[in-house]
Protein backbone atom coordinates (compact mmCIF):
# COMPACT_ATOMS: atom_id res chain seq x y z
CA UNK A 1 0.00 0.00 0.00
CA UNK A 2 1.14 3.48 -0.80
CA UNK A 3 1.10 6.73 1.09
CA UNK A 4 -2.45 7.61 0.00
CA UNK A 5 -4.13 4.47 -1.29
CA UNK A 6 -5.08 1.87 1.33
CA UNK A 7 -6.98 -1.38 0.89
CA UNK A 8 -10.09 0.54 -0.13
CA UNK A 9 -8.91 3.60 -2.03
CA UNK A 10 -7.90 6.90 -0.43
CA UNK A 11 -9.60 7.66 2.86
CA UNK A 12 -9.26 10.34 5.54
CA UNK A 13 -10.88 13.19 7.42
CA UNK A 14 -12.39 15.67 4.96
CA UNK A 15 -10.26 18.83 4.55
CA UNK A 16 -7.68 17.46 6.98
CA UNK A 17 -6.04 14.25 5.76
CA UNK A 18 -8.15 14.07 2.59
CA UNK A 19 -8.13 17.48 0.92
CA UNK A 20 -9.79 19.02 -2.12
CA UNK A 21 -6.30 19.44 -3.56
CA UNK A 22 -5.82 15.66 -3.40
CA UNK A 23 -9.25 15.10 -4.98
CA UNK A 24 -8.44 17.61 -7.74
CA UNK A 25 -5.14 15.84 -8.35
CA UNK A 26 -6.84 12.43 -8.61
CA UNK A 27 -9.33 13.87 -11.10
CA UNK A 28 -6.55 15.61 -13.06
CA UNK A 29 -4.46 12.47 -13.37
CA UNK A 30 -7.41 10.31 -14.40
CA UNK A 31 -8.43 12.97 -16.92
CA UNK A 32 -4.90 13.02 -18.34
CA UNK A 33 -4.65 9.22 -18.38
CA UNK A 34 -7.88 8.67 -20.29
CA UNK A 35 -7.74 11.56 -22.76
CA UNK A 36 -4.36 10.88 -24.36
CA UNK A 37 -5.84 9.73 -27.68
CA UNK A 38 -9.40 11.07 -27.55
CA UNK A 39 -11.73 12.64 -25.02
CA UNK A 40 -12.30 10.08 -22.28
CA UNK A 41 -15.43 9.43 -20.20
CA UNK A 42 -15.36 9.16 -16.40
CA UNK A 43 -18.32 8.20 -14.20
CA UNK A 44 -18.59 9.66 -10.69
CA UNK A 45 -20.92 8.65 -7.86
CA UNK A 46 -21.09 9.71 -4.22
CA UNK A 47 -22.67 8.93 -0.89
CA UNK A 48 -24.65 11.38 1.24
CA UNK A 49 -22.02 12.83 3.56
CA UNK A 50 -21.65 16.60 3.73
CA UNK A 51 -18.25 16.68 1.99
CA UNK A 52 -19.19 14.40 -0.91
CA UNK A 53 -20.47 17.16 -3.23
CA UNK A 54 -17.30 19.16 -2.52
CA UNK A 55 -15.07 16.24 -3.55
CA UNK A 56 -17.29 15.51 -6.55
CA UNK A 57 -16.76 19.10 -7.72
CA UNK A 58 -12.98 18.89 -7.19
CA UNK A 59 -12.57 15.60 -9.07
CA UNK A 60 -14.85 16.85 -11.86
CA UNK A 61 -12.82 20.06 -12.20
CA UNK A 62 -9.54 18.15 -12.39
CA UNK A 63 -10.78 15.59 -14.91
CA UNK A 64 -12.44 18.12 -17.25
CA UNK A 65 -9.40 20.42 -17.10
CA UNK A 66 -7.24 17.50 -18.25
CA UNK A 67 -9.57 16.66 -21.13
CA UNK A 68 -12.15 14.09 -19.96
CA UNK A 69 -15.92 14.33 -19.95
CA UNK A 70 -17.46 13.54 -16.56
CA UNK A 71 -20.83 11.90 -15.98
CA UNK A 72 -22.21 12.36 -12.46
CA UNK A 73 -24.51 9.68 -11.08
CA UNK A 74 -25.17 11.76 -7.92
CA UNK A 75 -26.06 9.69 -4.79
CA UNK A 76 -25.47 6.04 -5.68
CA UNK A 77 -24.16 2.78 -4.22
CA UNK A 78 -20.54 1.85 -4.90
CA UNK A 79 -21.59 -1.32 -6.78
CA UNK A 80 -23.70 0.78 -9.18
CA UNK A 81 -20.50 2.55 -10.24
CA UNK A 82 -18.67 -0.77 -10.68
CA UNK A 83 -21.52 -2.18 -12.80
CA UNK A 84 -22.14 0.90 -14.97
CA UNK A 85 -18.48 1.57 -15.76
CA UNK A 86 -18.29 -1.85 -17.41
CA UNK A 87 -21.77 -2.04 -18.94
CA UNK A 88 -21.89 1.52 -20.30
CA UNK A 89 -18.31 1.63 -21.58
CA UNK A 90 -16.75 4.29 -19.33
CA UNK A 91 -12.97 4.56 -19.10
CA UNK A 92 -13.11 4.51 -15.31
CA UNK A 93 -15.40 5.17 -12.40
CA UNK A 94 -14.90 7.10 -9.16
CA UNK A 95 -16.90 6.58 -5.97
CA UNK A 96 -16.75 9.24 -3.27
CA UNK A 97 -17.44 7.56 0.07
CA UNK A 98 -15.87 6.49 3.34
CA UNK A 99 -18.22 3.50 3.56
CA UNK A 100 -19.06 2.76 7.23
CA UNK A 101 -16.82 5.54 8.64
CA UNK A 102 -18.31 8.59 10.47
CA UNK A 103 -19.64 11.48 8.37
CA UNK A 104 -16.54 13.66 8.83
CA UNK A 105 -14.39 11.14 6.93
CA UNK A 106 -14.55 10.62 3.21
CA UNK A 107 -12.82 8.56 0.56
CA UNK A 108 -12.06 8.18 -3.14
CA UNK A 109 -12.34 4.75 -4.71
CA UNK A 110 -11.45 4.26 -8.38
CA UNK A 111 -12.64 1.46 -10.67
CA UNK A 112 -11.08 0.53 -14.01
CA UNK A 113 -13.09 -0.01 -17.22
CA UNK A 114 -13.88 -3.60 -16.16
CA UNK A 115 -15.46 -2.47 -12.88
CA UNK A 116 -12.53 -3.78 -10.83
CA UNK A 117 -10.48 -1.81 -8.32
CA UNK A 118 -7.68 0.21 -9.90
CA UNK A 119 -4.35 -1.53 -10.45
CA UNK A 120 -1.53 -0.86 -7.98
CA UNK A 121 0.66 0.52 -10.77
CA UNK A 122 -1.85 3.27 -11.65
CA UNK A 123 -2.37 4.01 -7.96
CA UNK A 124 1.42 4.49 -7.71
CA UNK A 125 1.37 6.91 -10.65
CA UNK A 126 -1.44 8.94 -9.05
CA UNK A 127 0.52 9.10 -5.78
CA UNK A 128 3.61 10.36 -7.62
CA UNK A 129 1.49 13.06 -9.26
CA UNK A 130 -0.09 14.08 -5.92
CA UNK A 131 3.43 14.41 -4.49
CA UNK A 132 4.54 16.63 -7.39
CA UNK A 133 6.97 14.07 -8.83
CA UNK A 134 5.39 14.38 -12.27
CA UNK A 135 3.23 16.89 -14.10
CA UNK A 136 0.07 16.85 -16.17
CA UNK A 137 -0.72 19.29 -18.98
CA UNK A 138 -4.16 20.84 -18.86
CA UNK A 139 -5.95 21.19 -22.19
CA UNK A 140 -7.39 24.21 -23.97
CA UNK A 141 -10.06 25.09 -26.49
CA UNK A 142 -12.33 22.27 -27.62
CA UNK A 143 -10.32 19.65 -25.75
CA UNK A 144 -11.65 20.78 -22.36
CA UNK A 145 -14.08 18.24 -20.92
CA UNK A 146 -17.66 18.83 -19.83
CA UNK A 147 -19.74 17.54 -16.92
CA UNK A 148 -23.08 15.83 -17.56
CA UNK A 149 -25.86 14.73 -15.23
CA UNK A 150 -26.14 10.95 -15.58
CA UNK A 151 -28.87 10.25 -13.03
CA UNK A 152 -30.60 7.88 -15.46
CA UNK A 153 -27.67 5.49 -14.99
CA UNK A 154 -29.19 4.46 -11.66
CA UNK A 155 -32.32 3.21 -13.45
CA UNK A 156 -30.11 1.17 -15.79
CA UNK A 157 -28.47 -0.42 -12.76
CA UNK A 158 -31.80 -1.26 -11.10
CA UNK A 159 -33.27 -2.62 -14.35
CA UNK A 160 -30.26 -4.90 -14.71
CA UNK A 161 -30.62 -6.15 -11.15
CA UNK A 162 -34.35 -6.79 -11.59
CA UNK A 163 -33.56 -8.85 -14.70
CA UNK A 164 -31.51 -11.32 -12.62
CA UNK A 165 -34.46 -12.50 -10.54
CA UNK A 166 -37.70 -14.27 -11.27
CA UNK A 167 -39.54 -14.52 -7.97
CA UNK A 168 -42.24 -12.55 -6.20
CA UNK A 169 -41.88 -11.64 -2.56
CA UNK A 170 -45.66 -12.12 -2.14
CA UNK A 171 -45.92 -9.26 0.28
CA UNK A 172 -43.13 -10.49 2.55
CA UNK A 173 -42.65 -7.91 5.26
CA UNK A 174 -39.11 -6.56 5.13
CA UNK A 175 -37.51 -3.88 7.29
CA UNK A 176 -34.55 -2.07 5.74
CA UNK A 177 -32.03 0.28 7.34
CA UNK A 178 -30.52 2.55 4.69
CA UNK A 179 -27.91 4.04 7.09
CA UNK A 180 -28.84 7.51 5.77
CA UNK A 181 -26.40 6.65 3.00
CA UNK A 182 -26.29 5.53 -0.62
CA UNK A 183 -29.00 2.88 -0.19
CA UNK A 184 -31.61 5.67 0.01
CA UNK A 185 -31.34 5.93 -3.79
CA UNK A 186 -32.04 2.27 -4.56
CA UNK A 187 -33.09 -0.17 -1.82
CA UNK A 188 -36.73 0.74 -1.16
CA UNK A 189 -37.38 1.30 -4.87
CA UNK A 190 -36.00 -2.14 -5.80
CA UNK A 191 -37.84 -4.06 -3.06
CA UNK A 192 -41.13 -2.37 -3.99
CA UNK A 193 -40.64 -3.65 -7.54
CA UNK A 194 -40.63 -7.17 -6.09
CA UNK A 195 -43.92 -6.47 -4.27
CA UNK A 196 -42.38 -6.56 -0.81
CA UNK A 197 -44.11 -4.90 2.14
CA UNK A 198 -41.23 -2.54 3.00
CA UNK A 199 -40.68 -0.68 6.26
CA UNK A 200 -37.78 1.76 5.85
CA UNK A 201 -35.52 3.13 8.59
CA UNK A 202 -32.84 5.85 8.40
CA UNK A 203 -33.81 6.99 4.92
CA UNK A 204 -33.47 10.75 5.44
CA UNK A 205 -29.83 11.87 4.98
CA UNK A 206 -28.82 15.36 6.08
CA UNK A 207 -25.08 15.20 5.37
CA UNK A 208 -24.01 14.34 8.90
CA UNK A 209 -26.28 11.46 9.97
CA UNK A 210 -24.81 8.82 7.66
CA UNK A 211 -23.94 5.69 9.73
CA UNK A 212 -24.91 7.51 12.96
CA UNK A 213 -26.33 4.81 15.24
CA UNK A 214 -27.73 3.06 12.19
CA UNK A 215 -26.85 0.82 9.27
CA UNK A 216 -24.81 -2.38 9.18
CA UNK A 217 -22.44 -1.30 11.98
CA UNK A 218 -25.29 -0.32 14.38
CA UNK A 219 -28.14 -2.76 13.70
CA UNK A 220 -29.94 -2.55 17.07
CA UNK A 221 -32.79 -0.36 15.72
CA UNK A 222 -33.30 -2.78 12.86
CA UNK A 223 -33.41 -5.80 15.18
CA UNK A 224 -36.02 -4.08 17.35
CA UNK A 225 -38.11 -3.05 14.33
CA UNK A 226 -38.10 -6.56 12.86
CA UNK A 227 -39.43 -8.03 16.12
CA UNK A 228 -41.98 -5.26 16.75
CA UNK A 229 -43.39 -5.34 13.21
CA UNK A 230 -43.42 -9.13 12.92
CA UNK A 231 -41.27 -8.88 9.79
CA UNK A 232 -39.93 -11.86 7.87
CA UNK A 233 -36.45 -10.40 7.56
CA UNK A 234 -34.42 -7.22 8.01
CA UNK A 235 -31.58 -5.78 5.91
CA UNK A 236 -29.01 -3.20 7.04
CA UNK A 237 -26.75 -1.46 4.52
CA UNK A 238 -23.56 0.50 5.16
CA UNK A 239 -22.86 4.06 4.01
CA UNK A 240 -22.11 3.22 0.38
CA UNK A 241 -24.41 0.14 0.22
CA UNK A 242 -21.75 -2.36 -0.84
CA UNK A 243 -22.27 -4.54 2.22
CA UNK A 244 -25.22 -6.10 3.97
CA UNK A 245 -25.98 -7.40 7.44
CA UNK A 246 -29.30 -9.25 7.72
CA UNK A 247 -31.62 -9.89 10.66
CA UNK A 248 -33.75 -13.03 10.91
CA UNK A 249 -37.40 -13.15 11.98
CA UNK A 250 -36.36 -13.48 15.64
CA UNK A 251 -34.16 -10.38 15.54
CA UNK A 252 -30.87 -12.31 15.43
CA UNK A 253 -28.00 -10.87 13.40
CA UNK A 254 -27.07 -12.75 10.24
CA UNK A 255 -23.54 -11.63 9.31
CA UNK A 256 -21.55 -12.19 6.15
CA UNK A 257 -20.42 -15.66 7.26
CA UNK A 258 -24.00 -16.89 7.64
CA UNK A 259 -25.00 -15.22 4.37
CA UNK A 260 -22.14 -17.03 2.61
CA UNK A 261 -23.35 -20.32 4.09
CA UNK A 262 -26.98 -19.89 2.97
CA UNK A 263 -26.05 -18.68 -0.51
CA UNK A 264 -23.28 -21.28 -0.86
CA UNK A 265 -25.63 -24.18 -0.14
CA UNK A 266 -28.18 -22.79 -2.58
CA UNK A 267 -25.59 -22.42 -5.35
CA UNK A 268 -24.34 -25.96 -4.69
CA UNK A 269 -27.89 -27.30 -4.99
CA UNK A 270 -28.13 -25.87 -8.52
CA UNK A 271 -24.55 -26.78 -9.46
CA UNK A 272 -23.55 -23.12 -9.47
CA UNK A 273 -20.73 -23.37 -6.93
CA UNK A 274 -17.69 -23.68 -9.14
CA UNK A 275 -14.99 -26.03 -7.76
CA UNK A 276 -17.35 -26.56 -4.82
CA UNK A 277 -15.51 -23.67 -3.13
CA UNK A 278 -16.12 -20.32 -1.44
CA UNK A 279 -13.54 -17.55 -0.88
CA UNK A 280 -13.50 -16.14 2.67
CA UNK A 281 -11.11 -13.90 4.58
CA UNK A 282 -9.02 -14.67 7.65
CA UNK A 283 -11.74 -12.94 9.73
CA UNK A 284 -14.41 -15.56 8.95
CA UNK A 285 -15.61 -17.51 11.97
CA UNK A 286 -14.54 -21.07 12.74
CA UNK A 287 -18.23 -21.89 12.99
CA UNK A 288 -18.62 -21.16 9.27
CA UNK A 289 -15.76 -23.49 8.38
CA UNK A 290 -17.12 -26.32 10.49
CA UNK A 291 -20.59 -25.91 8.93
CA UNK A 292 -19.13 -25.84 5.39
CA UNK A 293 -17.10 -28.98 6.08
CA UNK A 294 -20.30 -30.81 7.06
CA UNK A 295 -21.78 -29.87 3.67
CA UNK A 296 -18.58 -30.86 1.87
CA UNK A 297 -17.93 -27.32 0.68
CA UNK A 298 -14.32 -26.13 0.45
CA UNK A 299 -13.11 -22.69 1.53
CA UNK A 300 -10.18 -20.56 0.42
CA UNK A 301 -8.86 -17.89 2.81
CA UNK A 302 -7.44 -14.53 1.80
CA UNK A 303 -6.59 -11.25 3.55
CA UNK A 304 -9.30 -8.80 4.63
CA UNK A 305 -10.74 -6.55 1.93
CA UNK A 306 -13.25 -7.30 -0.82
CA UNK A 307 -10.55 -6.29 -3.29
CA UNK A 308 -8.50 -9.32 -2.20
CA UNK A 309 -11.55 -11.59 -2.09
CA UNK A 310 -12.32 -10.74 -5.71
CA UNK A 311 -8.68 -11.19 -6.78
CA UNK A 312 -8.70 -14.68 -5.26
CA UNK A 313 -12.06 -15.48 -6.87
CA UNK A 314 -10.61 -14.59 -10.28
CA UNK A 315 -7.42 -16.54 -9.61
CA UNK A 316 -9.24 -19.68 -8.43
CA UNK A 317 -12.27 -19.26 -10.73
CA UNK A 318 -14.67 -19.34 -7.77
CA UNK A 319 -18.16 -17.82 -8.04
CA UNK A 320 -18.95 -16.87 -4.44
CA UNK A 321 -16.84 -15.05 -1.90
CA UNK A 322 -17.10 -12.52 0.87
CA UNK A 323 -16.35 -11.13 4.27
CA UNK A 324 -17.88 -11.50 7.70
CA UNK A 325 -18.59 -7.74 7.58
CA UNK A 326 -21.15 -8.31 4.82
CA UNK A 327 -19.23 -7.71 1.60
CA UNK A 328 -20.53 -10.59 -0.53
CA UNK A 329 -19.45 -11.02 -4.16
CA UNK A 330 -21.41 -13.04 -6.71
CA UNK A 331 -18.86 -13.26 -9.52
CA UNK A 332 -21.39 -14.19 -12.22
CA UNK A 333 -23.01 -10.80 -11.70
CA UNK A 334 -20.61 -8.35 -10.04
CA UNK A 335 -16.98 -7.41 -9.46
CA UNK A 336 -17.50 -6.05 -5.97
CA UNK A 337 -19.72 -6.45 -2.92
CA UNK A 338 -23.30 -5.29 -3.45
CA UNK A 339 -25.63 -5.04 -0.43
CA UNK A 340 -28.83 -4.87 -2.47
CA UNK A 341 -27.87 -7.77 -4.74
CA UNK A 342 -27.03 -9.81 -1.61
CA UNK A 343 -30.42 -8.97 -0.07
CA UNK A 344 -32.20 -10.16 -3.22
CA UNK A 345 -30.12 -13.34 -3.30
CA UNK A 346 -31.18 -14.12 0.28
CA UNK A 347 -34.83 -13.47 -0.61
CA UNK A 348 -34.41 -15.77 -3.61
CA UNK A 349 -33.03 -18.56 -1.39
CA UNK A 350 -35.92 -18.07 1.06
CA UNK A 351 -38.48 -18.16 -1.79
CA UNK A 352 -36.93 -21.24 -3.40
CA UNK A 353 -36.59 -23.29 -0.20
CA UNK A 354 -39.67 -22.02 1.62
CA UNK A 355 -37.44 -21.68 4.70
CA UNK A 356 -37.00 -18.70 7.00
CA UNK A 357 -33.65 -16.99 7.33
CA UNK A 358 -33.24 -18.38 10.87
CA UNK A 359 -33.66 -21.95 9.67
CA UNK A 360 -31.39 -21.45 6.62
CA UNK A 361 -28.50 -20.24 8.79
CA UNK A 362 -29.08 -22.29 11.96
CA UNK A 363 -26.34 -24.88 11.18
CA UNK A 364 -23.65 -22.19 11.55
CA UNK A 365 -22.76 -22.24 15.26
CA UNK A 366 -20.70 -19.07 15.69
CA UNK A 367 -17.67 -19.26 18.00
CA UNK A 368 -17.38 -16.29 20.39
CA UNK A 369 -15.10 -13.72 18.81
CA UNK A 370 -13.61 -10.57 20.30
CA UNK A 371 -11.92 -7.83 18.29
CA UNK A 372 -10.03 -4.90 19.82
CA UNK A 373 -8.39 -2.04 17.95
CA UNK A 374 -5.12 -0.75 19.37
CA UNK A 375 -3.96 2.71 18.25
CA UNK A 376 -0.24 2.60 17.42
CA UNK A 377 2.44 4.87 15.96
CA UNK A 378 4.07 2.31 13.67
CA UNK A 379 1.94 -0.61 12.45
CA UNK A 380 4.89 -2.28 10.75
CA UNK A 381 7.11 -2.19 13.84
CA UNK A 382 4.33 -3.78 15.90
CA UNK A 383 3.83 -6.58 13.37
CA UNK A 384 7.56 -7.35 13.28
CA UNK A 385 8.02 -7.39 17.06
CA UNK A 386 9.51 -10.73 18.17
CA UNK A 387 7.82 -10.80 21.59
CA UNK A 388 4.41 -10.27 19.95
CA UNK A 389 5.02 -13.21 17.62
CA UNK A 390 6.04 -15.35 20.60
CA UNK A 391 2.97 -14.58 22.72
CA UNK A 392 0.70 -15.34 19.73
CA UNK A 393 2.44 -18.71 19.26
CA UNK A 394 2.11 -19.52 22.99
CA UNK A 395 -1.58 -18.62 23.20
CA UNK A 396 -2.44 -20.51 20.00
CA UNK A 397 -0.89 -23.63 21.54
CA UNK A 398 -3.17 -23.12 24.54
CA UNK A 399 -6.24 -23.12 22.24
CA UNK A 400 -5.43 -26.59 20.83
CA UNK A 401 -7.13 -25.89 17.49
CA UNK A 402 -10.43 -24.85 19.13
CA UNK A 403 -9.89 -21.19 18.39
CA UNK A 404 -7.35 -18.80 16.95
CA UNK A 405 -5.61 -15.46 17.38
CA UNK A 406 -5.31 -12.97 14.54
CA UNK A 407 -3.27 -9.76 14.80
CA UNK A 408 -3.26 -7.57 11.70
CA UNK A 409 -2.72 -3.92 10.75
CA UNK A 410 -5.70 -1.85 9.61
CA UNK A 411 -5.56 -1.00 5.93
CA UNK A 412 -7.08 2.46 6.42
CA UNK A 413 -6.22 3.69 9.96
CA UNK A 414 -3.20 3.80 12.39
CA UNK A 415 -4.51 0.75 14.21
CA UNK A 416 -3.54 -2.85 14.87
CA UNK A 417 -6.54 -5.16 15.15
CA UNK A 418 -6.39 -8.00 17.70
CA UNK A 419 -8.98 -10.73 17.20
CA UNK A 420 -9.43 -13.88 19.28
CA UNK A 421 -11.88 -16.67 18.57
CA UNK A 422 -12.40 -19.27 21.29
CA UNK A 423 -14.99 -21.55 22.87
CA UNK A 424 -15.97 -19.05 25.57
CA UNK A 425 -16.26 -15.28 25.82
CA UNK A 426 -14.19 -15.32 29.02
CA UNK A 427 -11.30 -16.96 27.19
CA UNK A 428 -11.57 -14.43 24.35
CA UNK A 429 -11.40 -11.52 26.83
CA UNK A 430 -8.35 -12.95 28.64
CA UNK A 431 -6.34 -13.69 25.49
CA UNK A 432 -7.16 -10.39 23.79
CA UNK A 433 -6.16 -8.53 26.97
CA UNK A 434 -2.78 -10.28 27.09
CA UNK A 435 -1.98 -9.35 23.49
CA UNK A 436 -3.25 -5.75 23.79
CA UNK A 437 -1.26 -5.18 27.02
CA UNK A 438 1.91 -6.41 25.34
CA UNK A 439 1.40 -4.07 22.35
CA UNK A 440 0.71 -1.08 24.63
CA UNK A 441 3.75 -1.86 26.81
CA UNK A 442 6.01 -1.62 23.76
CA UNK A 443 5.01 1.99 23.07
CA UNK A 444 5.32 1.50 19.32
Amino acid sequence: MGQYFGTDGIRGKANETLTVQTAFAVGSYLGYLFSKESKGRILIGRDTRISSTMFEAAITAGATAAGCDVYTLKVAPTPAIAYLVKSEGFDCGVMISASHNPYYDNGIKVFDKNGSKLSASIEDEIERYIDGEMSVDFVCDGKIGQAFDYSEGLDNYLNWMASLFDFDCQKKRIVIDCANGSAVATAEKMLNRLHCDVITLHNDPDGININTECGSTHPAHLQKAVIESGADVGFAFDGDADRLIAVDEFGNLIDGDKILYACGLHLKKYHGLNKNSIVTTVMSNLGLYKALEKEDINFIQTQVGDKYVYEQMLLQDVKLGGEQSGHIIFKDHATTGDGLLTALKLLEVMADTGQSLASLTEPVAIFPQLLKNVRVNDKQAVMEDASLKEIIRKLEEELHGNGRILVRPSGTEPLVRVMVEAQSEELCVRLVSEVVELINSKGL
